[in-house]
């Protein structure tokens, strides 16, 4: 069974999402679109996690608790989980080591908290988009502690991706996932990067706003047409022979 997936995503708590970016706008604009899997990942936060969980629910999608996180040397990494109660430990442990420098609004955004009512309940005063001081190197075994997945994300970018940034893939990798979002660009990283042959790769929209949420073009096979999400996890860093 082939379903359609986005698992890159922002809501109104990312500095740079839109207002509109709210957890029921998110779960109606996805199922409008055919979407069957979701993931949200706020940049260094999972707060907004258990309204879009509900919202997905009664919209009939998978949702996906999870991440964008910054480590040191300002790499962005999708961290996905099954369940939501590691995706928030996972928040608690990455929020300490957040640099703390308190956001500016009127030049960076609003950080909003909302439940599954799109009601504001909480807002962020430290600026999300902010480094962490968690190397790239740490982030695997980190995220497995939490039993989660790590993904390299948007390599093709020119900036805050893992290529762009440390100009390589360190030789002790061991991710078997990575994120490219253009895929055109794939048969080029592929070549200069030979590690990533024997990777999955994913490409997902990293939309800030409403209208760039993916179209139901990217999938994943699965035998039946309601994976759980641990099996979902497992499809995606399942090494390709």
């Amino acid at each position: 069974m082939e379903l359609f997936y986005d698992l890159h995503m922002h809501s109104c708590l990312s500095p740079c999402g839109d207002m509109d970016m709210t957890p029921n706008n998110i779960a109606g604009m996805a199922m409008i679109k055919g979407l069957n899997i979701i993931a949200l990942t706020d940049h260094n936060s999972a707060r907004n996690t258990p309204a879009l969980l509900k919202c997905a629910e009664q919209y009939g999608l998978i949702a996906l608790p999870g991440m964008e996180l910054t480590t040191e040397e300002e790499v962005h990494v999708v961290c996905l989980f099954a369940e939501l109660e590691d995706a928030l430990a996972f928040d608690s442990y990455v929020y300490e080591r957040l640099i703390k420098i308190r956001n500016k609004k009127e030049i960076f955004g609003e950080q909003i908290i909302m439940n599954e009512m799109d009601e504001p309940i909480g807002e962020e005063e430290y600026l999300l988009i902010n480094a962490t001081s968690i190397s790239f190197d740490s982030v695997y075994d980190i995220v497995k502690e939490f039993h989660g997945i790590m993904i390299p994300a948007h390599l093709d970018k020119t900036t805050t991706s893992l290529l762009s940034n440390l100009g390589m893939i360190p030789p002790n990798s061991r991710f078997t996932c990575a994120e490219v979002k253009n895929l055109e660009k794939l048969h080029g990283l592929m070549k200069a990067n030979p590690y990533l042959e024997k990777c999955r790769i994913i490409s997902d929209s990293d939309a800030h706003y409403l209208p760039d949420i993916s179209e139901p073009v990217h999938s994943l096979a699965f035998p039946n047409d309601h994976p759980t999400k641990r099996e979902i996890l497992e499809t995606l860093v399942r090494p390709l022979e």
